[in-house]
């Protein structure tokens, strides 16, 4: 494929976004949460983990452990127990206590809505914190998971590898309005149709658009 200039990427992208949005109306954040600490928690333990894992984990973790203070002031060996399941536990309870360590000291207990103090928090990287800043009307970037990287790369909208970089090109071609979004139809397709092992290119609306359809 001939190089693409970033006009026609925002082009393409549109028509990708157009085609997303109708089959996937509903396309939403499935971690279960009912404010930004729950999600920060939740974001955390879904590393490596299914959120249908996590939402099974997360009642009884938040009934437990209902705000940063409580969580901040937990025993470790009761939070790895209830977290366990979600695998890699020992290093999700440690990381999820020190982060409810640090909102409760350094924040007054108020999740910051700021990029650079996010990602000084235990556990909190760029995909984690705009997680929640999309969640809440204030994205500054584009989550970019295992989904986001290999369909954008399939879709040929991206060259790198590496997350930020990935994060960088696809910002300057997706909508910034869309930004949040974004992410959520990437997951949603990459479970339905663009499946890792298997991709379902014969029932995929995007292959007219789609470099990799049919080959991959």
């Amino acid at each position: 494929m001939a190089r693409e200039s970033l006009t026609k990427k925002r082009v393409r992208i549109e028509e990708i976004l157009t085609i997303l949005k109708e089959e996937f109306p509903d396309a939403h954040c499935e971690l279960t949460h009912r404010n930004q600490f729950e999600l920060l928690v939740a974001t955390i333990l879904s590393a490596q983990c299914t959120d249908k894992r996590v939402n099974m984990v997360t009642p009884a973790l938040f009934e437990r452990f209902p705000t940063a203070e409580a969580m901040a002031q937990g025993p470790l060996a009761e939070i790895e127990e209830l977290v366990r399941s979600t695998g890699f536990y020992r290093n999700k309870a440690k990381n999820i206590k020190a982060m409810a360590e640090t909102v409760t000291l350094e924040f007054d207990s108020v999740i910051p809505y700021d990029l650079d103090k996010l990602v000084k928090l235990p556990g909190v990287g760029r995909k984690t914190a705009n997680v929640l800043l999309g969640e809440y009307d204030v994205a500054v970037g584009v989550v970019v998971d295992t989904h986001v990287q290999r369909i954008t790369r399939l879709l040929k909208l991206v060259t790198g590898k590496d997350a930020v970089k990935i994060e960088r090109e696809l910002m300057k071609i997706v909508p910034r309005e869309d930004w949040a979004l974004f992410a959520h139809l990437m997951i949603w397709h990459g479970r339905k149709t663009c499946i890792a092992r298997r991709p379902q290119c014969a029932e995929c609306e995007l292959v007219p658009l789609c470099p990799s359809g049919l080959v991959v």
